[in-house]
């Protein structure tokens, strides 16, 4: 699998797709799609991996299909619209939540599902996004050193 195309991800129905290119045939890219789930683990999607088993041959022909799946299957009621509030910084995916005047976040790498957000609550959104940013030029720039 390559890297999850975080910028080309879109929220519906209480659920984020996020699209990727699963491998190519004649040239031909094959595109799959990823969920999250706005209900978490208890989501039925949550991390779910292509479960319309379906696949395109361009980005917009996977969201589609995500789409059309979701309108039939998603155990989301009400949507809370979490995945509003996301972003994509040095290929990662970012999704900023903010409860009670208190923000906090998921941060998603490049290739993983797997959430590696620190348990810190923020005063601010700008303050949630700009500590996010110094954590990963950071450790770019770690492992920049360790090359050389």
């Amino acid at each position: 699998m390559s890297r999850l195309l975080y910028e080309k991800s879109v929220a519906y129905l209480g659920h984020l797709i996020i699209p990727y290119l699963f491998g190519t045939v004649d040239r031909e890219s094959i595109y799959s799609y990823k969920l999250l789930s706005e209900l978490g683990h208890k989501g039925i999607f949550h991390k779910a991996e292509n479960p319309a088993g379906m696949y395109s041959s361009s980005v917009d022909g996977i969201i589609e299909i995500a789409r059309e799946h979701l309108e039939e299957y998603s155990d989301v009621l009400d949507s809370m619209e979490v995945f509003q509030q996301r972003y994509t910084y040095r290929d990662n995916l970012i999704i900023v939540y903010e409860m009670g005047g208190k923000y906090f976040y998921d941060h998603f790498k490049p290739d993983s599902l797997k959430n590696l957000a620190a348990p810190k609550i923020f005063k601010s959104k700008r303050e949630c996004i700009n500590w996010i940013k110094k954590g990963l030029d950071r450790s770019r720039r770690d492992r920049q050193v360790k090359k050389a």
